[in-house]
């Protein structure tokens, strides 16, 4: 039987992660797999309950979880209720959350991880996975799906200037119609690490076996950032997904109780070279 077993971790600042594992309660011993979101995702986001249930049902333990200030709260997991948290966000401390993950995966809570875990990254979560991959010999195996190469190919390079002296720029959120709003310590951040969080150097680092996979008509995060992922590590296995949209299909909210046919050859792709 597919379960789901519920947690809430302190996150960076203090700030709650809410966490959930999927798995099929006959499978003890199956090994974990840790899913870290996009920019403006959740846990809870359109498709993702759907992927996690696939891969529990194909023998592994699927963990989600929602970075500390993603903008969503205990109360309201998938509304962007606390934007001051979404505010304060930065590269670094998504990675001492991915962290604080990590740990708890291998801290005895029942999820037999001693040989390590699989890593899968959407979109900035990809970047994030990249730059911990390369840091952590905990994670075995990474999976991407539509990373970015580069945290500063995300914004015009001209906007910083304003961003810098106005303190804070908005963002605007298509789904929800909300301005997201980010302060300037996000570059700050970048200043400060620019070797740590610079996605394309820590890939050229990375010696774990990767699945670097890209929607071919990604509007969102352009086909080049993959390309210039595999020529950073060339070692990757790169797989353009034709039609393949940012999501792969997926949308939010999604109303059906089957995965989108692009979501079906990601899941399959990555469970085959996870089983490798």
């Amino acid at each position: 039987m597919i379960r789901k077993d519920n947690y809430t971790l302190p996150g960076a600042k203090g700030r709650p992660m809410l966490i959930d594992v999927t798995y099929d309660d006959a499978l003890k011993n199956a090994p974990l797999v840790i899913f870290a979101h996009g920019f403006k995702g959740f846990k809870d986001w359109g498709t993702h309950n759907l992927v996690a249930n696939y891969f529990a049902r194909n023998g592994f333990k699927y963990l989600k979880f929602n970075f500390s200030h993603n903008g969503t709260t205990p109360d309201n997991p998938v509304d962007f209720a606390d934007l001051t948290a979404f505010s304060d966000n930065t590269f670094s401390i998504e990675l001492e959350d991915l962290d604080t993950i990590i740990d708890f995966a291998g801290s005895g809570s029942g999820m037999a991880v001693a040989d390590g875990v699989f890593l899968i990254g959407h979109s900035m979560g990809g970047g994030i996975s990249i730059i911990k991959t390369a840091e952590d010999n905990r994670i075995k195996k990474l999976v991407t799906m539509a990373s970015i190469s580069g945290f500063r190919n995300l914004w015009p390079k001209q906007s910083e200037i304003q961003w810098r002296l106005q303190g804070i720029i908005y963002m605007h959120n298509s789904r929800t119609g909300q301005q997201m709003p980010v302060k300037s310590t996000l570059l700050d951040d970048l200043d400060k690490h620019p070797l740590r969080l610079d996605i394309a150097t820590k890939a050229a680092d990375i010696t774990q076996p990767w699945l670097l996979m890209h929607g071919e008509a990604d509007q969102t995060v352009p086909l080049a950032h993959a390309q210039e992922l595999y020529t950073a590590q060339p070692n990757a296995e790169f797989f353009v997904l034709p039609g393949g949209d940012h999501t792969f299909g997926g949308s939010h909210p999604y109303a059906s109780d089957t995965l989108p046919a692009s979501l079906v050859e990601f899941c399959d792709r990555a469970i085959s070279f996870l089983r490798q």
